[in-house]
């Protein structure tokens, strides 16, 4: 960080009368985590010397090489909103160093700052728009999530059938107060369901600040005395919560890579190979996107999650689905990643995936626009139409066999992602619920 950073942030801190610094970074598992330090360590911590024990973030180092330092990043610097404006509370979002002071390879922001870089010198930047769904649960006496939604509302429903419009407000508001430029927020189908849509902004940004978004809305439910949940699929029965992502290509001088006025569905070969890209590692990709047990539960036909690998310009059946507007708006929108993944590896691996198909001017297969889910199976098989994996265990078996997702993740992510999921899918690979409500109502 230059001197010049350190002295925007150190004049912000008096300006606001900050008394206490959150510096945040994300594990592999997409959990936030934190040190809280007092403002009269911020120096320190703005010159990169703020140590911390690597070993015990699930995924980052061995016992015997533990010692990590959190870098933080200048840009990142926000007021906490939802905290006493007296003795306020700031955050930074932190990359990881190593005691070299050299980039933390197992760093998945680091690591997606790699991936963006390799596009770069391809002459690409990655845009995303994440929409990013969650549900509010009651919770009992002790604070803790109930499986009872708040309302029985449906999709755009409004109050009062609708009773989080209120908590949805809130969210709103203190996500702007934090410099978010806010597009949309409704009722989603599902009873107790809802969405926030933020606009669109370069990879590493929106992973932040999808860290960021969880961070709000988890933190505004609270004080509504509700809980939220960004667990792919909580209740069974009823549609579970996605995060699309909406994604396009610009060039380093500015112009969107996705857009040729010249072609007949206005999509450049930029796109097309892009998308066929995605489409040729969809299967391993899920790993990443879709990367609970629980994910899978969400990835069934009749509840609007994707189940087959293919696109269409209107086809909300398919895997990847280009909007309609195009001039600078051009983009897909890749339908399958649930908001339990972390989000630095997910753009890095879906990133990764469209510049191999630009790499190898990867076509996609013809465009579907029949209702897929009402197709047979020798139809689907006739059109060469295949299916997401149906588990955890089969995505991990695809991401294994991927050389360009886990070049993608790095040697040390992958590695320890691997574990991790392995261990997940050995011991709740089962069909009852209560575990879920355990695991994935507290961790997401």
């Amino acid at each position: 960080m230059t001197k010049d950073k350190q002295a925007e942030v150190m004049e912000k801190v008096r300006e606001y009368g900050v008394r206490f610094i959150r510096l945040q970074f994300t594990d592999i598992h997409g959990i936030l985590k934190n040190v809280a330090i007092p403002v009269n360590q911020l120096a320190k911590a703005l010159d990169g010397e703020l140590m911390f024990d690597g070993s015990s973030i699930d995924g980052f180092a061995s016992i015997e090489e533990s010692d990590m330092f959190l870098v933080p990043d200048a840009d990142t610097f926000s007021i906490f909103p939802w905290r006493p404006s007296n003795g306020a509370v700031a955050r930074l979002i932190c990359d990881v160093y190593t005691p070299d002071k050299e980039p933390f390879a197992g760093d998945p922001r680091t690591n997606l700052k790699r991936v963006v870089k390799e596009a770069e010198e391809m002459g690409m930047v990655m845009n995303a728009g994440p929409e990013c769904e969650f549900f509010l649960f009651l919770v009992d006496r002790q604070g803790q999530p109930l499986l009872h939604t708040q309302d029985q509302a449906a999709y755009f429903d409004l109050a009062p059938l609708d009773l989080g419009e209120d908590a949805r407000r809130d969210i709103v508001c203190t996500l702007e107060d934090m410099g978010f430029e806010i597009e949309a927020s409704h009722h989603e189908v599902a009873p107790g369901q809802h969405e926030i849509d933020f606009k669109y902004g370069p990879a590493v940004k929106i992973a932040d600040d999808i860290m960021t978004y969880k961070l709000v809305v988890r933190a505004i439910a609270e004080r509504h005395g509700l809980h939220a949940s960004f667990m792919a699929k909580p209740i069974g029965g009823i549609n579970g919560s996605g995060m699309h992502c909406h994604q396009s290509l610009w060039t380093l001088d500015g112009k969107n890579a996705f857009y040729d006025s010249g072609s007949p569905s206005q999509l450049s070969d930029i796109a097309r190979w892009y998308t066929g890209g995605i489409i040729k590692h969809a299967r391993s990709l899920a790993a990443v996107t879709n990367p609970g047990v629980n994910s899978y539960k969400r990835l069934v036909p009749g509840y609007e999650a994707p189940v087959y690998i293919a696109w269409s310009e209107k086809n909300r059946s398919c895997l990847i689905r280009v909007p309609a507007k195009r001039g600078a708006s051009t983009r897909i929108e890749v339908r399958h990643p649930d908001p339990t993944c972390n989000p630095y590896m997910a753009l890095a691996a879906m990133l990764a995936a469209g510049m191999d198909g630009i790499r190898n001017k990867i076509e996609p297969p013809l465009p579907v626009d029949a209702n897929i889910y009402r197709m047979s199976r020798e139809d689907r098989e006739a059109m060469g139409i295949e299916s997401l994996p149906g588990n955890l265990g089969e995505a991990l078996e695809e991401l294994a066999r991927d050389e360009v997702i886990i070049n993608a993740l790095g040697p040390h992510i992958y590695t320890r992602f691997m574990e991790a999921k392995y261990d997940e899918w050995q011991r709740y690979n089962i069909e009852v619920h209560p575990w879920e409500v355990k695991e994935y109502l507290r961790r997401y």
